[in-house]
């Protein structure tokens, strides 16, 4: 016998049961952090199809203006139009909007400076 009457078999029983405890412990967390993994998974996963279906829908929103002022200047033979607008690299996806937003008034400037040129320089 040991201290204070605990026997060696008891010490080990003890430690078995500690073990066991310490194992369940660690099932427990390894499966809370797989079901964490799992939802920030699916959320990651959820965020990127909505971030590829705002892309293409602002890729066919910039066609779109790029074929609406192709339209306006197709008429001035001394303008050579460039190819149409690809994605830019540096651009910032949370400025989309604020890219998106000036657009429109550009667009429209455009349209007034060709409405604003003389017959012969519309020919």
């Amino acid at each position: 016998m040991h201290e204070e009457g605990i026997t060696a078999a008891m010490r080990y029983k003890e430690i078995i049961g500690m073990a066991g405890r310490a194992a369940a412990d660690l099932r427990s967390w390894e499966q809370n952090r797989a079901e964490e993994l799992t939802a920030q998974i699916a959320a990651a996963t959820a965020g990127v199809a909505a971030a590829v279906e705002r892309e293409e829908r602002t890729k066919q929103t910039a066609n779109r203006w790029w074929r609406m002022a192709e339209d306006n200047v197709s008429r001035l033979s001394w303008l050579e139009v460039a190819e149409g607008p690809s994605p830019s690299p540096t651009a910032r996806g949370d400025w989309l909007d604020r890219y998106s937003d000036g657009v429109r008034p550009v667009y429209n400037e455009l349209v007034q400076a060709v409405l604003q040129l003389g017959w012969r320089a519309r020919r």
